[in-house]
């Protein structure tokens, strides 16, 4: 994900991306009626899940400053996540990084590099690319 594609991100791929990367303890997504309820919790105000599906798809683009707060709050991101477009593109980044943690395999790689050396590191890097060029032209390569 590219700088300008997290500065362009509508409010909808912003709540949209905080469900895809924020994850129950069992690793299943949140639903929104479970995050609905929360955030009704938090603000005391009505907040359906008809009105967060809204915000998900982009039917509505214009809640409350107290709704994103809760929606923030819930999802333990700073508010600014939704207001401030250069801590949206910082959020989006950490967001994505947890993301791809989430994979155990990524996770168990990260792990096990941490106490090599930036030379290790560099040569691990430049393996991570090379297969990646290998796979992305056998993906190239294949009839649709």
């Amino acid at each position: 994900m590219g700088d300008d594609e997290v500065r362009t991100s509508s409010l909808a791929e912003k709540i949209d991306r905080l469900f895809e990367v924020v994850r129950r303890a069992d690793r299943e997504p949140y639903t929104n009626e479970e995050v609905a309820r929360e955030c009704r919790r938090l603000t005391g105000e009505s907040f359906s899940t008809t009105y967060l599906w809204q915000l998900r798809t982009g039917r509505r683009d214009n809640p409350t400053k107290r709704h994103l707060e809760a929606l923030a709050q819930f999802f333990q991101v700073p508010a600014a996540y939704f207001f401030d477009n250069a801590e949206s593109v910082q959020i989006a980044r950490e967001l994505q990084l947890l993301g791809a943690l989430r994979d155990v395999g990524v996770r168990d790689v990260a792990l096990r590099a941490v106490n090599l050396s930036a030379e290790g590191l560099g040569t691990i890097s430049d393996m991570i690319d090379v297969i990646a060029r290998r796979e992305a032209a056998r993906r190239d390569d294949r009839p649709d």
